[in-house]
C-alpha cells in the first residue's frame, strides 16, 4: 500500500517567483540536511540543460552513497510540477521502490503557499515501515521548506 505525505508553508513572494525558484533550485541546497536516516542530497549528475522540461532525467546522489533517478513528469507553469523517482539504490532501497512527487503553488494572502508531497510506493516487505517513514519524511520536508525560504527570499 502506497503512502501519501505532504507538507506546506507560506512565503511572502509572488506565485511565479516561488514556482521558478523552486523548479530550478539546486537540490543540494534545498536538501542540504539529513533528518534521521533520510540523507541530504550531495549532488546531481546527468542533467542536460536547465531543469524544467517534461521528460528530462537526472541522477540524484545522496550523502549516504545511494542514488535516485528523477524524471520530470509534469510542468504546469506557475502552478505545479511533478516528478517520478525510480532506480533507487543504497539504504533507501530497503523502504522505497519508487515515488511520485509534486510541488504545488497557490496564492495565499500577499504571498504563496508552497506544498511538497510524495506518494511513496514501498519496496517489497516494507509496508509496515511506512508509518515511521511518513513521520520521518515530515521532519525532512520541514528542513527542506526552511532551506527553500532562504532561496526564495534571497532572489
Amino acid at each position: 500500500m502506497s503512502l501519501r505525505v505532504e507538507r506546506s508553508r507560506a512565503y511572502p513572494v509572488a506565485v511565479g517567483d516561488a514556482f521558478t525558484t523552486t523548479l530550478r533550485a539546486p537540490l543540494n541546497e534545498v536538501f542540504s540536511r539529513r533528518f534521521g536516516p533520510l540523507p541530504a542530497v550531495r549532488e546531481v549528475r546527468d542533467q542536460d540543460g536547465e531543469w524544467g522540461t517534461v521528460g528530462q532525467t537526472r541522477t540524484i546522489v545522496l550523502a549516504d552513497g545511494g542514488t535516485l533517478r528523477e524524471e520530470l513528469t509534469e510542468v504546469a507553469d506557475g502552478a505545479r510540477f511533478g516528478y517520478r523517482i525510480s532506480d533507487v539504490t543504497g539504504p533507501m532501497k530497503i523502504v522505497t521502490a519508487s515515488l511520485d512527487g509534486a510541488w504545488t503553488f497557490a496564492p495565499v494572502g500577499t504571498g504563496t503557499r508552497v506544498t511538497w508531497g510524495w506518494t511513496v510506493h514501498p519496496a517489497p516487505y516494507s509496508s509496515m515501515l511506512m508509518p515511521v517513514f511518513g513521520r520521518l519524511w515530515q521532519g525532512y520536508a520541514g528542513l527542506a521548506l526552511e532551506r527553500l525560504e532562504h532561496l526564495l527570499l534571497a532572489g
